[in-house]
């Protein structure tokens, strides 16, 4: 797992006086492909029958568009989620073979995890 930290100075010159201020404000993980493909299935699963909307889901998995768009054809191609046009919008509605990849993923991490290993 990589981390990034982003760190904001600024200076603010006050009269004669120089005020310098460093803060760190985020650590940023960055997520593997199969982290995704995971995120987006346990969201999907979550949403229940009735599925989820793209908003949605590009929100909750924290994904802009048009990379949303990429994992959903991988998903959708795959047989692991379904797309719905319902009412001229998308709903993705994951399927049982969705549900057993996301139970092996689930398991096969425990398992790394039980070694110190993270996927």
């Amino acid at each position: 797992m990589r981390i990034y930290s982003i760190f904001i100075s600024c200076q603010i010159k006050s009269g004669n006086t120089i005020i310098s201020d460093s803060k760190k404000v985020v650590n940023m993980v960055y997520r593997t492909g199969m982290q995704i493909v995971a995120d987006m299935l346990y969201i999907t699963e979550q949403s229940g029958q009735e599925g989820i909307k793209t908003t949605s889901l590009l929100t909750k998995a924290n994904l802009s568009h048009s990379r949303l768009e990429k994992f959903v054809k991988n998903l959708t191609g795959a047989g692991l989620m379904n797309k719905i046009d319902f009412d001229g919008k998308n709903v993705f509605v994951i399927t049982p073979k969705g549900k057993q990849y996301l139970e092996s993923y689930k398991r096969f991490s425990d398992l790394a995890g039980s070694f110190g290993l993270e996927l």
